[in-house]
């Protein structure tokens, strides 16, 4: 028997040990009780008329009928998928340029790379309610002392500007961890290549734009997929900052799902939320069609 037909017989005959299950099995038990029985449940009352209590009865698509003609729905669909794209561009600009600086020959670099994560250990909702003075209160303030017209108003109180305030305070917080993954991915690259790019004449710009980035590739990929799915679920830092308003204006999904589910629309939300559901798992496949057969890390 050859060693090329030997190895798939030995792999086939290799068992796993029953402690493995041990281990596995409450995890999948809890995700199970508490991930997927409360969302089949919630997808199956998105075709009743249930208020969350008491009695209901079925009216099929009716919700989701309903749903698909909301401009309510269709804003705060619009207001997140834009909020997260530019965020999770600003972040990983940002997180790239700070985690270069940060690999860098420099003084105190290990101290500033701990200041640097200190936001990523914070809660959003405290963070939020910080920045809401500061815009509301310190920014305006600071204004009127320089003479600064267009600081002299809250952004907060402006449809135009209110997200703008929404993507710098969650950038702040989403940083840290995507600046610690860009910091372990340029830790990677061999020092070697820089040594070798320097002899031949490199310059720094060149160096970063000819061998850090496509060797941080992979690391993007990750930071961006990350980033993207967690900005998608966005309510904390914009409960905090701006309630969703002025009026309606910075309402995310799941603010329009919750405020829905505390107004008594209960199954008509449970639609938006299986709708959501059904749009964030689209993603999820694109990203893994785009991801697959590429060594990422």
């Amino acid at each position: 028997m050859t060693a090329t037909t030997a190895r798939p017989t030995a792999r086939s005959a290799r068992k796993v040990e029953p402690i493995y299950y041990a281990f596995l099995l409450p995890a999948l038990i809890l995700f199970t009780l508490a991930i997927t029985v409360p969302g089949i449940i919630g997808i199956f009352f998105s075709f009743t008329d249930s208020i969350g209590i008491g009695e209901w009865q079925f009216s099929g698509f009716t919700n989701y009928i309903a749903a698909f003609s909301d401009p309510a729905i269709a804003s705060s669909f619009l207001f997140t998928f834009g909020f997260a794209l530019v965020t999770v561009v600003v972040v990983n600009v940002c997180a790239l340029l700070l985690a270069v600086g940060l690999v860098a020959r420099i003084r105190f670099k290990t101290g500033l790379r701990a200041i640097f994560v200190i936001p990523m250990v914070v809660s959003g909702i405290i963070i939020a309610y910080v920045f809401q003075f500061l815009f509301q209160n310190s920014v305006p303030a600071l204004g009127s002392l320089l003479g600064i017209e267009a600081l002299q108003t809250s952004m907060l109180a402006s449809e135009d500007l209110a997200w703008i305030a929404i993507v710098i305070v969650t950038a702040w917080q989403a940083i840290p961890s995507a600046l610690l993954i860009y910091i372990a991915g340029l830790l990677s690259i061999p020092g070697d290549v820089y040594e070798a790019a320097a002899i031949d004449g490199a310059s720094g710009r060149q160096q970063l734009l000819r061998i850090t980035l496509p060797l941080v590739a992979g690391y993007v990929l990750i930071n961006v997929i990350l980033g993207f799915k967690g900005f998608l679920n966005a309510y904390d830092v914009i409960v905090g900052l701006t309630n969703g308003g002025p009026g309606t204006a910075t309402r995310s999904i799941a603010m329009t799902i919750i405020s829905g589910f505390n107004s008594g629309d209960y199954a008509y939300q449970m639609a938006t939320a299986t709708m959501f559901f059904v749009v964030a798992v689209v993603i999820a496949v694109l990203q893994l069609v785009v991801t697959r057969g590429r060594n990422s890390v």
